[in-house]
């Protein structure tokens, strides 16, 4: 498995890009009906580059992890092997 880059629709909040709503897999566009859990790492020096994780589920049922770079602004998604090619 591996991180792969992404596009992203994302619901902007109280700040930007706050959630993911829906992004693209191997062509397909994805609806994110549920956040089931996010969490960050990284951040706590000025060397780090801080990454937020997002574990989301799909309008067919399907689970993902989706990770943020702000740094970058540049999303990407966890793939299996068959995914990534």
């Amino acid at each position: 498995m591996k991180f792969l880059e992404t596009r992203v629709e994302t619901y902007s909040g109280y700040k930007a890009d706050e959630r993911p709503t829906a992004f693209v897999l191997g062509g397909r566009r994805h609806v994110v009906v549920e956040v089931l859990d996010r969490w960050y790492q990284g951040g706590l020096s000025a060397q780090d580059q801080k990454m937020d994780y997002f574990k989301v589920k799909t309008g067919e049922g399907l689970e993902f992890i989706l990770r943020y770079n702000a740094l970058f602004d540049a999303w990407s998604v966890l793939a299996s092997e068959e995914e990534s090619g």
